[in-house]
């Protein structure tokens, strides 16, 4: 993921999704490339061709906010594709989004101990902690009964895009697989922007190109989104179908960790359902023992739409 063709990449693929219509630009008959022209976002953008052919060449290295402003207008982006721009021009100056250089991590992280406190305090919803580079570091009980075909009976603390793309539950488990293989993959191209020399980052990305053609495509699209908030629908084994809102938070005092909390809409059926699958954990939960999520290694390997027991590999 070296930035300067991170940069060439991003540019050309938001340029190649904009019509001249959608630029307020006269169509001017057959076009060898799809997309606005290089001079043609130059000129929407004020500046010189020269000066956007050298940023589209990757050399974003000192571009000043009003020069980084005028291209995502130029190029419609959304706040998050902005923020991406962003994260990619400071990356090109040796400094992160924290504003502090950082060091590579490899391995995934352990949350703090009263981080788990809170977790364990929410009882009616599924919560859990991820880093960056999807590993999920903390989790409920309720998350950890809730993602069972993710995690395994051994209890792992697995990681979500392994799950995603080389595990073939992961395609009965969420029902709208390809949407959620979208927003997988966007949500690690934005991470990777924050911080290109996340080395947990970068391993993650060779596993999955090298094993998932699916993941190699979607990455290739240089899409990136934010998770925020929304709905997703499951397919539980024990419960079956349910549906549920999602919120993403930041931890502020954990750089790079993210709590995800989801939670069924009040007096739904789907609200019944979280109820009985949290019922059924306490009953099955031995003195009501919480287990503590650490990475495993030695995961079981396989390819693409192959049947495993887990995908939980340790970055």
């Amino acid at each position: 993921m070296e930035n300067r063709a991170e940069v060439r990449e991003f540019l050309m693929s938001r340029r190649a999704k904009i019509t001249p219509a959608a630029a307020g630009l006269p169509a001017d008959g057959r076009r060898r490339v799809p997309g606005l022209r290089r001079s043609e976002v130059a000129t929407l953008a004020g500046m010189s061709v020269e000066y956007y052919a050298k940023l589209e060449r990757g050399a974003i290295g000192g571009a000043s906010a009003a020069v980084l402003d005028s291209l995502a207008d130029a190029l419609q982006l959304t706040d998050t594709e902005r923020g991406h721009l962003v994260d990619l021009a400071r990356a090109a100056d040796g400094v992160p989004t924290s504003g502090r250089r950082r060091r590579p991590r490899s391995a995934a992280r352990t949350p703090h101990e009263t981080l788990h406190w809170m977790l364990e305090a929410m009882t009616e919803s599924v919560a859990f902690v991820r880093d960056a580079a999807q590993n999920i570091v903390a989790v409920n009980d309720l998350g950890r009964a809730f993602y069972s075909p993710v995690i395994g009976d051994g209890g792992r603390i697995p990681n979500l895009a392994r799950f995603q793309f080389l595990d073939s539950a992961s395609r009965d488990f969420y029902p709208d697989w390809d949407l959620f293989a979208q927003m997988c993959v966007a949500v690690i191209r934005a991470e990777a922007g924050r911080d290109p020399h996340d080395r947990g980052i970068q391993e993650l990305v060779g596993e999955l190109s090298t094993r998932s053609e699916t993941f190699r495509e979607l990455w290739a699209a240089h899409d990136v989104r934010t998770h925020g908030a929304g709905m997703k629908r499951f397919v539980h084994p024990d419960i079956g179908e349910i549906e549920l809102a999602y919120e993403e938070l930041r931890i502020t005092a954990e750089a790079g960790l993210v709590l995800l909390v989801y939670t069924p809409e009040p007096g739904s059926r789907s609200e019944e359902k979280l109820r009985l699958l949290s019922s059924l954990t306490a009953e099955a939960r031995p003195g009501g023992v919480r287990e503590t999520g650490e990475p495993e290694t030695g995961a079981h390997e396989t390819t693409e739409h192959e049947t495993t027991v887990s995908t939980a590999d340790e970055l």
